[in-house]
């Protein structure tokens, strides 16, 4: 059981600018955004469940599904500051993000960081999970995390980090997109006025926080995740569906 102070949001932003309507991409017949809901429908009520998108089309695709949705601005920069916007019209202590490109998104790993988060409700949380081949490590859509001996995030970068003297690829971790934020949290990412200077350069959002002086605590997730960024990216999300038989 979750707390019922937890409110589980996946944010769908029609405009992206690698894969244009990448949330209405179906999948084995079934929208990314919907494939998603439901991955996370396997752990949280729908009353805990939300979808955040600035795009009718969006909303009518999920509202045929049975999801709720929250019409939010266009104007917002990331998915994190279109949960901010949500925090205003609807009453939690943390919220949880979990990206509408997710659509084989592992439903225990939303159990452990809303676990982690009822644990640490002040905390801001974030996934990851250890990169097993080197064309991953050496992507530039992955974000590499490198954390504390503690689970606290260092840095994300999209470059292939940490790297050896020869920039060699020895161990490294991925980022996986879920978080989870106090509603303070989310105030102060979305009261920044914009993206912050080291987000704007990797186009990572969560180092927003980090410029902005809080910590950031990981924590191990499965590598079950596969994000949706590029067209390419469609035939292995569809082939870990089918793999999962959800096809």
């Amino acid at each position: 059981m979750t707390s019922p102070r937890q409110v589980v949001v996946i944010p769908a932003r029609y405009e992206s600018t690698r894969l244009p309507g990448k949330p209405l991409v179906e999948l084995c017949g079934v929208p990314m955004v919907v494939r998603t809901w439901q991955r996370c429908r396997e752990v949280v009520a729908d009353d805990q469940l939300v979808v955040a998108t600035e795009d009718a089309r969006i909303r009518v695709a999920c509202e045929r599904a049975g999801a709720r949705v929250v019409m939010t601005a266009a104007t917002h920069a990331t998915g994190t500051d279109r949960v901010a916007e949500v925090a205003l019209h609807i009453d939690a202590d943390t919220y949880i993000n979990v990206q509408g490109d997710e659509p084989v998104f592992n439903p225990g790993d939303l159990r452990a960081l809303m676990a982690a988060a009822a644990q640490h409700p002040d905390a801001i949380i974030n996934g990851y999970c250890a990169i097993e081949d080197e064309a991953m490590f050496r992507s530039g859509s992955t974000p590499k995390c490198v954390v504390r001996p503690d689970g606290r995030l260092l840095y994300m970068s999209r470059a292939a980090i940490p790297t050896t003297k020869g920039h060699g690829f020895a161990q490294a971790w991925r980022q996986v997109c879920a978080y989870a934020f106090p509603r303070t949290a989310l105030a102060a990412f979305a009261g920044a006025g914009g993206k912050t200077p080291l987000e704007a350069i990797e186009d990572i959002e969560i180092l927003r926080f980090l410029e902005l002086g809080w910590d950031v605590r990981m924590i191990p997730m499965s590598s079950q995740s596969v994000a949706v960024d590029h067209p390419a990216d469609i035939e292995r999300a569809e082939a870990a569906i089918r793999a999962l038989g959800l096809a």
